[in-house]
């Protein structure tokens, strides 16, 4: 009877336990190889190149293990894979690289629940359609209709390869939104809580220099109705704020894996011109992010992060302040909310894993098709310690106005849709609080 029983678990988890073996690269740590050829296979919507433009190699270079490793990151961080294989074959005239694929599932409608500011008490849910790697090109289109907490409409268009030869790549924006209002200065000049009108329009155009670097500017039209007029809480001197903005950009980005980096640097800045004088409205606000990742020992690893956001002009309105405590949070003080014209925060986090990756497909279940039931799985421990800062106009700042916290979690990444994240954290008099979190830390 036990043998029965075994069977049967086998021959249901069978594919299950199947996959559970990591792709392997066929060479050893220090062996290097002269690739003579590279053939993709698996892609049976995704055009070639948007594989190969993510290389840092191409035919006749000479490739060793870590190499490989990098670039296959590289290429499952487009995110349009479940799955990603370098496998080399030694073949006349000489060694071939295989790329084997399996791709995602590219165009559905789901309902979803979200947290809004990463708060539980805030939820927005509604449906999503989205499409990714439209035309087999890497492009992505996404429509949503959110209700609950803040009502929203957007739709979403990205192309990375709108002129391909030049490497220019094109984003469009809409929403409208029904927010409500989360400044704590603005509620107390108005006595009560009140609702926003946002229709926001953005159109990004830049271009990708190399393999890390781009460069683009951005154009965009904002339409902010507040229900009455109080200066601060407008920018301008009406109750509906309607202006122009202006954006140059810089990104510059070596990381592995995307969702999940163990090494490389990802920094990123940008400066927005509000108003441009239109409607008395001027004022600039400048975004900082640097972020660096690297291996240890062994499987140990580490990565820190320091963000900042600057603003200053005629009128900073309060909808447009630096916040802490809703999409960028401190933890151990994952509740409090600040605000100010500028904001400071820092991060420093060591991690493990207890399952560096395991490749999960459930296509035994029938009707769904197989794209959605494949994964790429891990598990990670963290160790971490945040600390932040607001900042008004005028005023110093010095290290006692930062707010710290400490803590250590786990990270689960279900690949390429999601990752979880719960931990215990402490803020720096010892109060503790437990974290529910989606998304990567940074």
């Amino acid at each position: 009877m036990k043998k029965f029983f075994l069977l049967i678990i086998f021959i249901t988890f069978g594919k299950f336990l199947q996959a559970q073996d990591v792709d392997t690269i066929a060479i050893s740590g220090s062996e290097k190889v002269i690739i003579d050829s590279i053939k993709i296979s698996g892609n049976e919507i995704t055009e070639d190149f948007i594989i190969l433009r993510e290389l840092t190699f191409q035919s006749g270079d000479t490739l060793d293990l870590n190499i490989l490793n990098f670039n296959r990151e590289r290429v499952y961080s487009l995110g349009i894979f479940t799955r990603v294989s370098f496998v080399i074959t030694k073949e006349s005239p000489g060694h071939i690289l295989n790329i084997i694929v399996e791709e995602s599932w590219y165009i559905y409608p789901i309902p979803f629940a979200q947290l809004v500011d990463k708060d539980w008490k805030k939820i927005s849910y509604g449906i999503d359609l989205v499409i990714i790697n439209f035309r087999g090109r890497n492009e992505y289109i996404r429509a949503r209709s959110s209700f609950g907490y803040d009502r929203n409409y957007f739709l979403q268009y990205r192309n990375p390869n709108f002129i391909r030869s030049e490497d220019i790549y094109l984003i469009g924006f809409f929403s409208y939104m029904n927010a409500r209002n989360k400044s704590n200065i603005a509620e107390f000049l108005a006595g009560s809580d009140f609702d926003q009108v946002k229709i926001y329009s953005r159109l990004d155009v830049g271009k990708r220099f190399g393999l890390y670097n781009k460069a683009g500017i951005s154009l965009s039209y904002n339409y902010i109705e507040t229900p009455f007029y109080i200066k601060g809480i407008s920018a301008s001197n009406e109750r509906i704020d309607r202006f122009p903005a202006f954006g140059i950009s810089y990104e510059y980005d070596t990381r592995d894996l995307v969702q999940f980096p163990r090494n490389g640097i990802f920094g990123f800045t940008n400066i927005e011109f509000k108003g441009l004088g239109f409607n008395t409205v001027n004022y600039r606000v400048i975004d900082f992010d640097f972020r660096f990742y690297k291996t240890l020992i062994g499987e140990l690893s580490a990565k820190w992060r320091f963000s900042s956001r600057f603003t200053s002009g005629n009128t900073v309105p309060y909808y447009d302040y630096s916040f802490l405590g809703f999409s960028s949070r401190i933890r151990g003080h994952f509740t409090l909310e600040q605000e100010g014209n500028n904001s400071y925060l820092t991060s420093l986090e060591m991690y493990y894993p207890i399952i560096k990756e395991l490749n999960i497909s459930f296509d035994f279940i029938p009707l769904l098709p197989k794209e959605l039931l494949t994964y790429r799985t891990a598990l990670y421990v963290q160790m971490f310690t945040d600390a932040g800062a607001v900042q008004n106009d005028g005023s110093p700042i010095s290290l006692r106005d930062f707010n710290s916290g400490y803590g250590l979690g786990l990270t689960f990444l279900v690949l390429p849709y999601n990752i979880f994240r719960i931990e215990y954290a402490f803020n720096h008099l010892g109060k503790s609080e437990w974290i529910f979190d989606l998304g990567i830390s940074f």
